[in-house]
Order: structure tokens, then C-alpha cells, then sequence
């Protein structure tokens, strides 16, 4: 039986539970990074007397970052393995997050950033498809999306850091930003026992390991060891780049573009000036930060929807109508009046467009084959930092002249392409290995 059939009949384990907790943690540090910046730009604009241009070009650093990442990190898992890029991008994300918080003046800032969003972004984008290699199709769904639900824990803590000690003192955004950073040392030493992905070690030529290690998980769900066995194969040669665009899998390609550059552009269009925002229509810093606390926690309704939709309606369906939920909830943000429903919409939006990126990062490694499935996850996510990079900056531009209005105007209109996109030419991957070579005429 190959190692792929095997992992295919394992149940969930212990041993997933513990890849689930792992996994889920860095997505959780990626969220507090990238969030907390959202609360140290409105003090950074004072300190240093930046226009909205220039604190829009702040904002953006960590997606630069985020998108050379991404595409190194693709690159690096499917030719070095999986595990090798996880431990490296955390410990950059580390070393940028900490020497953010010793900056002073608007380029090292900029800098540091940029080297936070590397590590960041390598990290988040080989997460997902290294850890759903472990987990047979009949979980893989819930278990993808409920791993970026881990992202909604890191974003309220960022909004409760940004609550207590960004207003506390001038140099209360340093401690913030030195928060974020300390608690990714101890996810390195936990981090440090995982196993290579035994799909990618199988494709490698390297079967003996992949035994070794579906033989541990196998254990661990109460089987015999060696109550299945595979032969030893040869290594299999990389496919180069332009296989993404082959027939049979370039609408996959061009499909993961599409959704994740809008769902990222609108996600980071709302977070990363929702406190400035609530700011510039006359709340209180303290208020703003406390508001944003409440939208920051939808987040998590928003992945755990997400998980139970992907395995009963499927990947293409649980996209495509949170997308629309998101689009309706940003019309409401933008004829918003009053603070109390700025909350309401700002909740609303929060949790469909969470909820979107639990669909998407359970959808996109489905869409790939095993040896393409890292170059082609970290395209797809590169091509979205697109979006993350623009979006702060033409936010900045466009805010003085539209307001509101014209900002989630915008968000709605993208929302609603990327829904009919998903649902026009999404095929449904739901139940299929991960194995088996995906072909969509």
C-alpha cells in the first residue's frame, strides 16, 4: 500500500491534534504581527509627522515582505521539504518583529518590517499544505480551516496589546510590538520534533522515512506498526514552474489568483485602517482600539462557520458565499452612521471575511498536485500580497476624497467579482486525495 493510501485510512489523531495546535500557533503570531501594526500607525503618524501616503507605505512594508516570502518559500518546500521552511521563516519573523520594536525613524521601520513580512509570509503560506499532507481527505477540509482560525486569536490579542499599552505611553507601540515577538522563541523549541511532510519524502525517493514516520502516526491511532507496507520508489524529478500553467491546471492557477488577491486586498483595505479610521470620525484612540477588540474577536465565528461549510457545502460554495456575505456587510459599513453601527457592520464584515480565507486556505491545496502543491500555494499567495501592498496605500489615497463610502463602495464591488469568479470556474475538489493529479478541462 502506498505511503499516500495509508495516510489516506488513517483517522484523526492525537498526532493530528498536536500538528493542528503547532501549526495553528504560527498562524496565530502571523495575525498578532500584522495586526498590531494596524494600532501603532495612528501613533507612528504623530511621533514622526508622516502624511497618509507615507503611513500607508508603512502599513504595506510587512505585505512586501509578505509576497517575497511567499514566493520563496514555494520554491524552497517543494525542492528542500516543507519543515525546513517553517523553521527558518519563523525564526526571521522573530528577529524583524523584534527589531521593530527598537526602530526610530520612518526607513528602519520600513526595513525591519519588510524582514518581519519575509518571515511571515514563507511561514504562512507552507503552513497549510505541509500540514494537510498529513491528514487523509475526510478531515482535510475542517481540519485546513480550522487551522486559520487560529489568525482570530492572534488578531484580538493584538487589539487587546494595542488597548492597554499603545496608549499607555510614547513608547507604549515598542512594547506592543516587543509582545508579539517573544512568545515565537518558545514556538521554535516546541516547533523542533515535527516530522517532514512523508508525501514529500515519498515523492523524494526517501521512502524508508515516509514509513518510518506514517508508521509513528499509525501507532498513535492504536494500529499495528507495519500492519501496511509500501516499496521503495525512486526519486521523482521536479516539475518546473510552467507546469502550473499546463492545460489541465492552469484555470487552478489562475483561479487561486483571482481569489486570494480579492479576498486579501479587501481583508487588509478594513484592518489595516480600521483604527485610523474609527479615529479620523471622532472617536478616542482608547475607543477605536476597544471597538476594534470586538471586530477582531468576530474573526473566530467567522473560521469556525467556515470549517463546518467546507465539508457540508463544499470549498467552491463556502468562498463564493461568504465573498457575497462580506460584499452585503460592507455596503452596510459604508452607510454606517453612527459608532454603534460601524460595530455592527465592522463585525459582520470581520467574520465573512475570515470566513473566506478558512474556505481558501482549506480550497487552494486541493487545487495542486503534490510535487507543484508549495510553488503553487506560494504563487497564488504572492500574487495576493499584490493586494495587501496596494491596498493600505491607495486606502490612504483614496480616504481624503471618498470616505467611507467610497472605501467599502470598493470593497463591495471586489467581493462580488471574486463570489462569481469562484462559482463560474471553481471546480469541487472536496473528498479527493491529495494524491491524485487534478485535471479540470
Amino acid at each position: 500500500m502506498s505511503i499516500a493510501r495509508r495516510i489516506e485510512h488513517l483517522p484523526f489523531t492525537p498526532f493530528h491534534r498536536r500538528l493542528l495546535i503547532l501549526g495553528g500557533c504560527g498562524y496565530m503570531f502571523d495575525g498578532l504581527d500584522s495586526a498590531i501594526v494596524a494600532f501603532t500607525l495612528p501613533v507612528l503618524k504623530t511621533q514622526w509627522h508622516l502624511s497618509g501616503p507615507s503611513l500607508g507605505l508603512l502599513g504595506s512594508a510587512t505585505y512586501l515582505g509578505y509576497g517575497m516570502g511567499s514566493l520563496l518559500a514555494g520554491w524552497w518546500a517543494d525542492r528542500s521539504g516543507r519543515k525546513s521552511v517553517m523553521m527558518s521563516a519563523l525564526a526571521l519573523y522573530a528577529i524583524g518583529s523584534l527589531l521593530s520594536a527598537v526602530s526610530s525613524s520612518f526607513s528602519s521601520f520600513f526595513s525591519v518590517r519588510l524582514l518581519a513580512g519575509l518571515g511571515a509570509g514563507a511561514e504562512a503560506t507552507i503552513i497549510a499544505p505541509y500540514l494537510s499532507e498529513f491528514v487523509s481527505s475526510r478531515y482535510r477540509g475542517a481540519f485546513t480551516a480550522s487551522l486559520t482560525g487560529f489568525y482570530s486569536f492572534g488578531y484580538v490579542a493584538a487589539a487587546i496589546l494595542g488597548f492597554m499599552l499603545v496608549p499607555s505611553s510614547p513608547d507604549g507601540w515598542r512594547w506592543a510590538l516587543m509582545a508579539t515577538a517573544l512568545p515565537v522563541l518558545m514556538l521554535l523549541w516546541w516547533r523542533r520534533t515535527l516530522p517532514e511532510s512523508p508525501r514529500w519524502l515519498d515523492q523524494r525517493g526517501r521512502t524508508h522515512e515516509a514509513c518510518h514516520i506514517v508508521g509513528l502516526i499509525e501507532q498513535s491511532a492504536g494500529l499495528a506498526a507495519g500492519l501496511t507496507t509500501t516499496s521503495h520508489s525512486e526519486p521523482q524529478a521536479i516539475r518546473p514552474l510552467k507546469d502550473l500553467f499546463a492545460p489541465d491546471l492552469r484555470r487552478s492557477t489562475l483561479l487561486s489568483w483571482v481569489m486570494w488577491l480579492t479576498i486579501t486586498f479587501c481583508f487588509y483595505a478594513f484592518f489595516t485602517w480600521i483604527p485610523t479610521l474609527m479615529i479620523e470620525r471622532g472617536m478616542t484612540v482608547t475607543r477605536s482600539f476597544a471597538y476594534a477588540i470586538s471586530i477582531y474577536a468576530a474573526q473566530l465565528p467567522g473560521y469556525l462557520a467556515s470549517a463546518y461549510c467546507t465539508e457540508r457545502l463544499g470549498r467552491r460554495t463556502t468562498v463564493a458565499t461568504f465573498m457575497i456575505a462580506g460584499g452585503i456587510s460592507a455596503i452596510g459599513m459604508a452607510a454606517s452612521q453612527t459608532p454603534a453601527q460601524v460595530l455592527v457592520f465592522g463585525i459582520l464584515l470581520s467574520m465573512f471575511m475570515n470566513g473566506t480565507y478558512g474556505g481558501i486556505y482549506a480550497y487552494t491545496p486541493e487545487l495542486f498536485p503534490t510535487a507543484l502543491r508549495g510553488r503553487g500555494m506560494g504563487l497564488a499567495s504572492a500574487i495576493a500580497r499584490l493586494g495587501a501592498i496596494s491596498s493600505p496605500i491607495l486606502i490612504g489615497w483614496i480616504y481624503p476624497t471618498a470616505g467611507f463610502p467610497g472605501i467599502f463602495g470598493l470593497t463591495t464591488c471586489l467581493l462580488l467579482l471574486g463570489a462569481s469568479v469562484t462559482l463560474l470556474f471553481g471546480p469541487k475538489t472536496e473528498k479527493r486525495p491529495l494524491d491524485q493529479e487534478q485535471v479540470f478541462p
